[in-house]
């Protein structure tokens, strides 16, 4: 495995208890940055507090970023441990079940909106005052294939996605020329424990869409996602990159 230079720098991975956000913490680390994990499952977060630790330094914030109050709160906590936030990864997310568009509650639809999007943008808005007094950050946006293509039976996930991506594109190019790149990364399903809210047929759905017959691995990701989080990354911004085992190439 690569190392990619990130040495010195303080990523915050929103949902980084668990899955892609996870093994972005792990690769993150081992590059030589410090992570602060920004999560809403309590116990799940000091677990992986402790386990990461052992990689080099992690502090961990219980945050529901769909509260603004929350996010600020974990801002300024970030910055009394790390003195900076040099990197925003916006990995948390819901699936929200499958169902058809006109089956699902109205409820259901705009929960997911509401962590899927609203929560992003609210992290981005909490985190960019600061990236801009720095003179430097990177934003990487984990949106879906889905919302490239959209998925029947996901229709409210779908919509989140596709709107993550429209966010990441207009904040890109409001932040150009200020050393602040934005970029989003558009993956198939990888194999993680989302997995245990959606139907089988969903499941069996997607990964039939896939060319490569498999399903992609978090450490796949996590390659990519540092990548757009170093400074390497730097001349894209308001991108879309693809993760999708060949399904959509665009």
């Amino acid at each position: 495995m690569n190392r990619i230079d990130l040495e010195g720098r303080v990523v915050v991975i929103t949902g980084g208890a668990r899955g892609i956000g996870y093994a972005v913490a792990q690769r993150a680390l081992r590059s030589g940055a410090a992570v602060a994990l920004w999560d809403v499952d309590s116990e799940r977060l000091a677990r992986s507090e402790r386990e990461l630790g052992e990689l080099g330094k992690v502090s961990a914030f219980v945050v529901d970023q769909t509260r603004e109050a929350e996010l600020d709160a974990a801002v300024a906590s970030t910055l009394a441990a790390h003195g900076a936030i040099d990197v925003l990864i916006n990995c948390a997310g819901i699936t929200g079940g499958n169902g058809a568009t006109w089956e699902l509650e109205p409820d259901v639809w705009r929960r997911v909106i509401d962590v899927n999007l609203i929560g992003p943008y609210l992290a981005c808005r909490a985190v960019v005052p600061q990236m801009l007094r720095q003179g430097y950050g990177r934003i990487v946006n984990i949106a879906s294939v889905a919302g490239k293509e959209g998925n029947p039976n996901a229709s409210h996930y779908s919509a989140s996605k596709a709107g993550l991506i429209g966010l990441t594109k207009s904040l890109g190019k409001e932040l150009a020329t200020k050393n602040i790149l934005v970029n989003a990364v558009t993956p198939a399903a990888a194999k993680t424990e989302i997995f245990d809210s959606m139907k089988q047929e969903h499941i069996d759905y997607m990964l039939s869409k896939i060319p490569m017959n498999r399903f992609l691995l978090p450490d796949e990701a996590a390659s990519l996602i540092l990548w757009l989080a170093s400074e390497d990354c730097a001349f894209s911004t308001g991108a879309v990159f693809d993760l999708s085992g060949g399904r959509a190439t665009y």
